[in-house]
């Protein structure tokens, strides 16, 4: 486990990824979010004072960079341990060499690399060195901290989230990568197809890149076109984008299929990605958008199955669980459609932000004190409970200066028209309650 700034500069057969990694905040790439003027990532750097902190994105975003520019930027010693291949044997290793290096009055960043790979206990493992200030601890992981870290070691830690790079970096990535090798210009087609083929990572656009450039040399082109590009990465890359037909376009039309209700159709585009080598994850995450989205209340399972089918994709694998997903596409494409919780929640949100905040009425209000119930906190709340049906018919919700808003119109398809009937019943239960005042 050696400090990185140690190591000698990268040799000429170092993967160009490699040597392409920035040497200094302003050569990284994107993430202006977190590193842009006045943001959080770039005031920790300028401030020389480290936090601890979970980095989540996608592969190839510049998590590691990250964590290696900061511990340069804070002359701290850098240790790097795979959660894949470690165990607690390296956690411990990290202690002594952080203990070692406090003596000597130097900071040190513990990097755990894929740290949603570590079990309850060896996450544990960190909490008092952490909390002690023996080192700062960065974790990085490509799936959602909220389920994947422990809820002790999360909340000592500031999640900061990276995001996909755009096809305006993958070009300035590229550039550079071609000055650095001295390559030819690519093609205006090879370069679009290399882009997508990357989706927002840039270790697999220069691993693809470099290996494109290797099956140039020999010939000397004064351009690397599509057939070189095919050339270089085979099979995959002519299955990933059959057709010329981008990424996002193939899973546009699988959540279009699954909307349209036809069972056939999105199991071919489902297919499709599979066999052009999209994450299966991924698309367990889409479906279960779609499960929101599409179908909502009209059939309230399709969520729950959504998220059965993506979980029991995680225990078993590729290609087991690839069966599972499938289902859960059938069973969503055959399911009554409904986006009225869709409709009904973008149409809250913005009737929220146009009306700005308002005081909750005093009958709806908390009075955990008594100094708060002689404030009129809760004074006429009616407790649903103790009403006939267990319905308070006629109280308002709404703030006081607000006419009660009707976001949510059930659709009449699936659960969602007994929920309509429903709704209209306690309606007219409160109209009546409103007449009788």
């Amino acid at each position: 486990m050696a400090d990185l700034f140690s190591s000698p500069e990268p040799a000429d057969d170092t993967p160009l990824a490699e040597r392409l990694r920035p040497r200094s905040l302003d050569e990284v790439i994107g993430q202006a979010h977190l590193l842009g003027p006045g943001q959080p990532l770039r005031v920790a750097f300028e401030s020389k004072r480290p936090h601890s902190m979970i980095l989540w994105g996608p592969p190839g975003v510049g998590k590691t960079t990250l964590a290696r520019l900061m511990a340069e930027a804070f002359d701290a010693q850098f240790l790097q341990i795979s959660a894949v291949l470690g165990g607690v044997k390296d956690i411990r290793e990290a202690v002594e060499q952080a203990q070692v290096a406090k003596s000597q009055g130097r900071r040190t960043i513990v990097f755990v690399d894929e740290v949603h790979r570590f079990n309850k206990a060896q996450q544990d493992a960190f909490l008092p060195h952490v909390e002690s200030g023996l080192f700062t601890f960065i974790g990085a992981t490509t799936e959602n901290p909220s389920f994947e870290v422990n809820s002790a070691l999360l909340s000592r830690a500031t999640v900061h989230v990276l995001q996909p790079l755009g096809e305006p970096h993958l070009r300035a990535l590229l550039d550079r990568a071609r000055a650095l090798l001295q390559a030819p210009p690519l093609s205006a087609s090879a370069c679009a197809r290399l882009i997508a083929y990357a989706d927002g990572d840039a270790r697999r656009l220069l691993n693809t890149y470099e290996n494109l450039v290797r099956v140039a040399q020999p010939q000397g082109p004064a351009e690397l076109d599509e057939a070189l590009l095919e050339r270089a990465l085979g099979e995959q890359l002519r299955r990933y984008d059959k057709g010329g037909e981008q990424f996002y376009d193939t899973i546009s039309a699988l959540h279009k299929s699954v909307r349209g209700s036809d069972p056939d159709a999105a199991l071919y585009w489902f297919a499709r990605m599979l066999d052009g080598g999209v994450d299966p994850r991924y698309i367990a995450r889409r479906l279960i958008r779609m499960a929101s989205e599409d179908i909502g209340l009209a059939d309230p399972r399709a969520l729950r199955l959504a998220l059965d089918a993506a979980e029991t994709y995680e225990r078993l694998g590729s290609p087991e669980g690839e069966l599972t997903l499938a289902q859960a596409v059938v069973y969503l494409a055959v399911a009554p459609k409904s986006n009225a919780v869709y409709t009904a929640y973008k149409a809250a949100r913005a009737f929220v932000q146009a009306d700005g905040t308002r005081p909750v009425p005093l009958h709806l209000r908390n009075a955990p004190t008594r100094l708060m119930k002689d404030l009129g906190h809760g004074r006429d709340y009616r407790y649903a409970h103790d009403e006939e049906d267990a319905y308070a018919a006629g109280q308002r919700y709404f703030p006081d200066a607000i006419e009660p808003q009707r976001f949510y119109h059930p659709v009449n398809r699936g659960l969602e028209i007994r929920i309509g009937e429903k709704l209209e019943e306690l309606r007219a239960k409160d109209e009546q309650s409103i007449k009788r005042r």
